[in-house]
């Protein structure tokens, strides 16, 4: 609390004694609004002061070393408002208006649009609409020049792109075959795709749904059936999440908790989609001829087909809405029949080639 210096005021009531005062102590400043106060009330507080600032509103922030709620003006008359709602003031020079209409203007002005104009935005710390231009294009600093309205450049390394999901389930093509997701899994530095071994022994570049996902890192088949997939592409990112196609909203993986002998489970694959089964054996070694003999694979009744192989094999979902968390089971590795007549279809366990190469799960 500041107080003002204390000050004697002697009055003389005839000849009585001194009487002394003293002022009374200045009232605290309002304290300062910062960002512990939770989202929504540092919202309303936003909403409130630029409202009542109406066209002198400059923008406000949360200060990144402080945490402070900061709000701008262009009348610096305003700033006592400012303090008394519980924020730090700022004088700028544009308000939120200017500022919203310089990007408009840039917002009509796309015909032409060179593509290493990565975008533009409103930095409402600095006061100034920011036009990104990669690597300091000539063209694109060209473009920013002729716009005819007041823009600050800067340069990025890279323009952006659209990011694609690899999904459990979904079409994983290698030069010569066709495959599916199993799922997705990390290391300290890397991502990886699980699938099938007997699919990445194909081995070389590997391409997903949306476009290239990276190259065969590691394969083991037959003894196993597993392999992975390196993610060398920025534009690929790895959900803990698997296909269900027509059957609903994909589900997500929330651990790799094993379903045992005769519990539910279903699988994903590009061929035959979202089919459904339970577990009659665990640990069964299987011939699939010509030397090639797989161990340790989980037998079920779910069917499947060419082209599933690799797919993800997950906990039977609970029935009803809302968001279906499962627990990864393996990767489709082969079998006998088909979805029209029904079969048997074995799944090489995940957490085998979790264990063998040292990932960690991809988890909701």
């Amino acid at each position: 609390m500041i107080r003002r210096p204390l000050r004697t005021l002697t009055v003389l009531v005839g000849a009585a004694t001194a009487v002394t005062a003293f002022a009374a102590p200045a009232s605290a400043a309002p304290s300062v609004l910062t960002e512990t106060a939770g989202p929504a009330t540092v919202a309303a507080a936003q909403q409130k002061i630029g409202t009542s600032l109406g066209a002198t509103f400059a923008g406000s922030w949360l200060d990144t070393t402080t945490g402070e709620l900061v709000v701008g003006t262009t009348d610096a008359s305003r700033s006592s408002r400012i303090r008394a709602a519980g924020a730090i003031p700022k004088v700028l020079r544009r308000s939120a208006a200017e500022l919203k209409q310089i990007q408009s203007t840039l917002d009509n002005k796309t015909a032409g649009l060179p593509g290493s104009v990565a975008g533009w935005y409103v930095d409402v710390p600095s006061n100034d609409v920011v036009v990104s231009v990669v690597a300091g294009d000539p063209a694109g600093l060209a473009w920013a020049a002729s716009a005819g309205v007041p823009v600050r450049v800067e340069h990025v390394k890279s323009a952006p792109r659209p990011l694609w999901s690899v999904i459990g389930g979904q079409g994983l093509y290698f030069d010569g075959g066709a495959c599916s997701v199993g799922f997705n899994a990390y290391d300290d530095d890397d991502h990886y795709v699980i699938t099938a071994g007997h699919c990445t022994e194909l081995g070389g570049t590997v391409r997903g749904d949306g476009g290239t996902i990276g190259k065969v890192a590691r394969s083991s088949f037959p003894g196993n059936d597993y392999g992975t997939v390196k993610v060398t592409h920025s534009d690929v990112s790895t959900p803990p999440r698997v296909d269900r196609y027509e059957d609903g909203s994909d589900v997500r993986i929330e651990g790799a908790d094993v379903v045992g002998v005769g519990g539910r489970i279903c699988r994903s694959g590009i061929t035959t989609h979202w089919h459904c089964g339970r577990v009659e054996a665990l640990d069964q070694t299987v011939n699939y001829g010509n030397g090639n003999i797989v161990r340790g694979l989980t037998q079920t009744d779910a069917c499947a087909e060419p082209g599933d192989s690799g797919g993800s094999f997950v906990s039977r979902p609970s029935s009803g809405s809302g968001t279906k968390l499962v627990q990864a089971q393996g990767m489709t590795s082969g079998g006998s029949g088909d979805c029209d007549e029904g079969g048997t279809t074995f799944f090489q366990p995940v957490k085998e080639v979790l264990d063998r190469y040292d990932l960690t799960l991809e988890k909701d």
